[in-house]
């Protein structure tokens, strides 16, 4: 049995407003950058012997210093990409609003699909089929919907359940994984960068950046 952490990056500028998705230059914010150093010090006695990261900045932001803190390289994963999320790349929420391609992607994420990009089941499956490879304790860096659709996909639940799933940024959930199966051991949980105590996020719902 495997055990992985899997790590929302932390928070930047654009959180909440902007489809940052595949965009060069999203790096960590002031706050985001203490949200990392909280998440290392999480992880420090994890007993992880691997640290990996989607290719986005962001991400890499997020696992440097968590690896630093297990004396361990980053392992660059493009499984663990963003979405790409094609022609919304770099749209501001409020403008996808009005587009009917994107309320349709909000409701029925199991079918739909960005235009000109990848679906949320694609974006999982190639997450989820490297998780499964992985061995011992591992960490992985990625993103909010690419983690909902390995969490849900454990569960045994539709993709169209995704926003019964908070998964905010710099926040851990963790999987116990092993042959043909796996069960959710933590979600949501976020280390407060002031003290280093862990809690839980309330669900906030809504699309995830």
């Amino acid at each position: 049995m495997s055990l992985i952490h899997l790590v929302r990056h932390a928070a930047h500028a654009r959180v909440g407003s902007v489809l940052c998705g595949r965009m060069p230059g999203v790096s960590l914010s002031e706050a985001g950058r203490a949200e990392a150093a909280a998440l290392a010090a999480r992880l420090r006695r994890s007993g992880a012997t691997a640290v990996l990261s989607s290719p986005r900045e962001r991400a890499l932001e997020t696992a440097a210093p968590i690896a630093e803190a297990l004396g361990l390289p980053v392992t660059v994963a493009p499984e663990l990409d963003e979405i790409d999320f094609g022609a919304w790349t770099g749209r501001s929420f409020a403008d996808l609003a009005g587009d009917p391609l994107w309320t349709a992607w909000n409701a029925e994420r199991s079918t739909a699909r960005p235009p000109g990009g990848e679906g949320m089941a694609a974006a999982g499956a190639r997450a989820l089929k490297l998780l499964t490879r992985l061995e011992g304790t591992s960490v992985a860096v990625s993103h909010g919907d690419v983690i909902r659709a390995v969490l849900l996909a454990i569960l045994g639940l539709s993709l169209d359940a995704y926003d019964r799933l908070e998964v905010a940024p710099a926040s851990l959930s963790s999987l116990d994984l092993w042959p043909g199966g796996g069960r959710l051991a933590a979600l949501n949980e976020r280390p407060a960068p002031a003290s280093g105590a862990v809690s839980p996020l309330a669900a906030s719902g809504g699309p995830a950046p």
